[in-house]
């Protein structure tokens, strides 16, 4: 799946804002190396160079990559698979923000962090927890069933208790780990939850024409209206885990 930054940059700007509140998390320490594992289009990224002598900004994404090269061209940006990171005892944080629930391998995910982490580095991570968008996810997959395209589930959204034993199994000690609801209100009034699936779906509407991609919308509009819809705008049933961790 290939990213459209300009969208994800106007009408998904909460991602990055709800970000900042991790910020809070990340070590004062102006000395310190950090890498934003799914840096997206930079802006986290930019506000992380402020509490570090060095930042590298990781996405598995070119398209996000170049929109942040080309706003923050002082900083380093680079294509990387999160599972295979060409690190090695590099960083004294690895930052990520709502970017693990599209990993499908956590354990393979935590070994590449850990291997990229200086001794006594950090890990701050916030991404999808269990039931995240489960409203949304649920009536996407019934209207594509019911139209005769199937949905298989593509995130990956843990446990709080899963994801720590894992964190345990791959050597880091964990300092804080829990879940938490975060409703999520989306932009556009009326269109919010069209723009919505069109960035977060965007590999399934690939293969659809258009006509039956209008029927799908209308029919998770129609599905999910009682629940999140609150008269002015869509709210999306967004559910967090943020962990922090160190080795």
């Amino acid at each position: 799946m290939e990213w459209n930054s300009t969208l994800y940059d106007n009408k998904h700007d909460f991602v990055a804002e709800y970000g900042k509140g991790l910020l809070e998390f990340v070590p004062r320490n102006p000395k310190q190396s950090i890498l934003d594992l799914g840096c997206g289009t930079g802006k986290l990224t930019a506000q992380l160079a402020e509490l570090c002598n060095e930042i590298v900004g990781v996405d598995a994404s070119q398209n996000m990559v170049d929109k942040a090269k080309e706003e923050f061209n002082n900083m380093e940006f680079k294509v990387c698979d999160a599972l295979a990171l060409p690190f090695e005892k590099e960083f004294d944080v690895v930052f990520s923000n709502a970017v693990f629930h599209w990993i499908s391998d956590h354990d393979a995910l935590l070994k590449s962090i850990h291997r990229a982490l200086k001794p006594q580095g950090v890990l701050v991570c916030e991404f999808g927890a269990s039931g995240n968008i489960a409203t949304i996810e649920n009536a996407f997959a019934k209207a594509c069933n019911s139209l005769g395209y199937g949905y298989e589930a593509k995130f990956n959204f843990p446990a709080a208790e899963n994801f720590g034993k894992l964190l345990k199994k791959n050597g880091f000690v964990i300092d804080r780990i829990y879940e938490y609801d975060r409703p999520t209100v989306l932009k556009d009034g009326e269109q919010g939850l069209e723009n919505w699936m069109k960035q977060f779906f965007v590999s399934e509407f690939e293969v659809m024409p258009e006509y039956i991609q209008a029927m799908v919308f209308e029919k998770v509009e129609g599905l999910t209206r009682d629940t999140l819809w609150n008269g002015a705008e869509w709210v999306a049933d967004y559910r967090r885990l943020r962990a922090i961790a160190h080795i």
